[in-house]
């Protein structure tokens, strides 16, 4: 009987925002590593189904995706799926107040208690409030905006010019997926820099030698100054646009600027190396929904070779918190960054660990392939956040239940 008073009367109530890479990470990995009877896990998502953003472009040029169920990806983990709207959050009460995915607004609104907050609602595309882009441009940062866009192409008469805007990573993929899917377009991409100016010499030539081969038309060194529905307005002129797609960076999501959070001037959650939030100890911040400093002290940017790693560190902070156990700390470093070019060609520009460009580069088909073995490894681990390791479920004490996993480790 003695034994048994170590461990919690009540469970202690864990609540992941998001279920994308890093949400869904997070909560399968807090479900290996802790105990079900000390500790409710509940995972909120708007959408039913894990979306695979990486792939965002293939969807929207009329490629389909393997569904991915998150019901059956945590089936028997212990893991309670939530379908619903998050529409504001309360962390001085501690609640997450949701609502049903496709209800009115103020309909049906629920809130839902916390003594650990997982916050991890990520990123939509970033208007930086250019003219008419959100009346007329189209957005690959999210499933509805890719399945918008689709319907938008597959309208799209032969020889109708598309223009793709921003030369990163998700303009240069979007650009040469649409270019090779729909050869009778014309495909521009137009980048506020030189094309692949973050690339090695190699790189870089690699990917002008593919822009080449599919006919992209590119304009380098030129902003958009407005989207109209029929051109894009640029410092260079008018680019003909029957379709504009708008790729020039990621938002995040505005709900935690509301909150009392201490968050950095783009409404990014300021967190220490467990990836813990600075002013609240019970709020955990992961993926594009936290600042936090990479290699070299620089904000690790936004993607999932970044979130992934987060949401490990923070899990795994989380489980040692409540268990009293060694706090661990995860390794977030860059070795590479994978494009690709379309489905025969790709790029994998080897980098330093804080991001910035190695003379090797892989190119070609070989990249092509390392790329889809990335897209496919990411979705796995997704579902295996342990990587497949054997993991112990460990006890959480009434003590550290009490104190969170905001609590000091020792």
């Amino acid at each position: 009987m003695q034994q048994n008073t170590r461990h919690t009367a009540h469970q202690h109530r864990i609540v992941v925002v998001g279920a994308g890479y890093t949400g869904a990470s997070a909560a399968g990995r807090l479900a290996a590593r802790l105990h079900r009877e000390d500790v409710s896990i509940t995972l909120v998502n708007a959408e039913p189904d894990f979306v695979e953003r990486v792939r965002l472009h293939q969807l929207a040029v009329g490629q389909n995706l393997r569904p991915r169920p998150l019901d059956a990806m945590f089936a028997g983990t212990g893991v309670r799926l939530r379908i619903a709207r998050v529409t504001g959050i309360d962390v001085d009460a501690r609640t997450v107040t949701v609502t049903p995915p496709v209800a009115p607004a103020g309909s049906g609104t629920e809130d839902i208690p916390y003594d650990t907050l997982v916050y991890a609602l990520g990123s939509a595309w970033n208007t930086h409030g250019v003219p008419g882009v959100e009346k007329h441009a189209h957005d690959i940062a999210g499933r509805a905006g890719a399945l918008r866009l689709r319907n938008r192409l597959a309208g799209l008469a032969p020889g109708s010019p598309v223009a793709v805007v921003g030369g990163g990573l998700t303009g240069v993929e979007a650009a040469t997926e649409l270019a090779e899917a729909r050869p009778d377009l014309a495909v521009s991409l137009i980048s506020r820099g030189p094309l692949g100016g973050w690339l090695s010499p190699k790189g870089a030539r690699h990917l002008r030698k593919v822009f080449a081969g599919l006919r992209i038309t590119v304009h380098e060194n030129t902003d958009v100054t407005a989207v109209h529905a029929d051109r894009a307005t640029t410092t260079g002129g008018d680019v003909p646009a029957e379709v504009t797609v708008w790729t020039t960076g990621f938002a995040v999501h505005p709900i935690a600027r509301a909150t009392t959070l201490e968050t950095a001037e783009d409404g990014q959650i300021t967190v220490d190396a467990t990836m813990r939030s600075t002013s609240h100890p019970d709020v955990y911040a992961i993926g594009d929904a936290a600042r936090a400093a990479g290699p070299g002290g620089k904000p690790l940017r936004m993607s999932c070779a970044s979130g992934v790693p987060s949401a490990w560190q923070a899990a795994d902070a989380i489980a040692a918190r409540l268990t009293g156990t060694k706090l661990p700390t995860i390794s977030a470093r860059y070795v590479n960054q994978c494009v690709s070019l379309g489905r025969k060609e790709g790029l994998i520009q080897y980098v330093t660990a804080d991001d910035r460009a190695v003379s090797a580069a892989l190119t070609g088909r070989p990249a092509a392939l390392y790329k889809e073995l990335v897209c496919k490894a990411a979705a796995w681990g997704v579902a295996h956040p342990t990587l497949s390791l054997p993991t112990r479920r460990r006890r959480v004490t009434a003590e550290r239940a009490r104190a969170g996993a905001g609590a000091p480790t020792a």
